[in-house]
C-alpha cells in the first residue's frame, strides 16, 4: 500500500523510524513545528493545502501526523481520498503511546512541562498544547473555544498559566531513536535551570508504527471517508468524520 504522511515535524525522528519498518511506501512531507503559534485557521488551510496537493498522488490515503492541536484539525476535509488521523488531543499523548497513559500520568504530575528531541532540535517557537493544562478557569479547551471563540480562550488560558506559575518539573520522552544523550541532559538542565523536577518517561512509537503500518482501529484512528470532514466531539472519541455541507 502506498500512503502519503503530512506530520508536523516534532516527529521527525520518530515518524523516519516507523517508516522504516513499515512494509507500506510512505511519502512524508513534514511542517515547522511552528506552525501551531500561526493560530487554527493558518495552520488548518496549510495542512489541507499539502492534502489538496496529494489529488493526482498514487496514495491511497492521507495520513495526518497530528493530535488535534488546539482544534487546528477540525474541519479538514477528504477529497478523493481518505484521512487518517489519531485521536488525541496533542503530539503529547502520541509521543507516549495514547490518551490513557497520558491522562494517568498528567492527572498525578499536572505541572509538567513535556520534551522530547523533537521539542529541542526543531526550534522553542510553539507553545505546549493547551488542552494537556485543562484548560482554564476550570474549563477544558474545548468548553472555552466554543464559548469565548479561539483567540479568546488562547488568550485565557496563557493568562491562567501566568497567574499560575503552574509548571513544577520536566517530563522528557525517550522514544528510542535518539542517537545519544544530548537530548535528554538538554533536557535536564532545562529543570535545572528553572529548579524544576525531571522525569524521564518511556515514550511509545506503537500509535505512529501503527499509523504508517495501516493498523487503523477505530478506538485510535479516525478514518475519514471522502466526502467528510473532522469534526470535534467534545467526549473520549475526540474526532469524528462529518459529511461536508458545503
Amino acid at each position: 500500500m502506498r500512503l502519503k504522511l503530512l506530520s508536523c515535524e516534532v516527529f521527525y525522528r520518530e515518524m523516519c523510524a516507523v517508516v522504516a519498518r513499515s512494509p507500506n511506501t510512505v511519502d512524508i512531507q513534514f511542517f515547522p513545528k511552528g506552525l501551531h503559534d500561526r493560530g487554527g485557521k493558518a495552520m488548518r488551510a496549510v495542512i489541507q493545502e499539502g492534502i489538496d496537493a496529494g489529488r493526482d498522488e498514487p496514495a491511497e490515503a492521507v495520513l495526518l501526523g497530528y493530535g488535534l492541536c488546539n482544534n487546528s484539525l477540525a474541519g479538514l476535509r477528504a477529497l478523493e481520498k481518505p484521512l487518517v488521523v489519531p485521536r488525541a488531543h496533542d503530539c503529547l499523548a502520541i509521543l507516549m503511546g495514547g490518551r490513557e497513559p497520558f491522562s494517568r500520568y498528567f492527572e498525578k504530575h499536572p505541572g509538567t512541562y513535556f520534551l522530547s528531541s523533537g521539542w529541542l532540535e526543531r526550534g522553542k517557537t510553539a507553545s505546549q498544547p493547551a488542552t494537556t493544562r485543562g484548560g482554564a478557569f476550570g474549563m477544558s479547551w474545548d468548553q472555552l473555544v466554543e464559548q469565548y471563540g479561539e483567540e479568546n480562550a488562547a488568550y485565557l488560558v496563557e493568562q491562567d498559566r501566568e497567574s499560575t506559575g503552574h509548571y513544577d518539573r520536566v517530563g522528557f520522552f525517550r522514544m528510542g531513536v535518539e542517537p545519544d544523550g544530548r537530548f535528554e541532559e538538554e533536557a535536564r538542565a532545562v529543570a535545572a535551570e528553572k529548579g524544576w523536577l525531571f522525569d524521564l518517561l518511556p515514550g511509545s512509537l506503537h500509535l505512529l508504527q501503527d499509523l504508517v503500518d495501516g493498523n487503523w482501529r477505530d478506538v485510535d484512528f479516525l478514518t475519514v471517508p471522502p466526502g467528510h470532514e473532522i469534526a470535534l466531539t467534545y467526549d473520549e472519541q475526540i474526532i469524528r468524520a462529518r459529511p461536508i455541507m458545503s
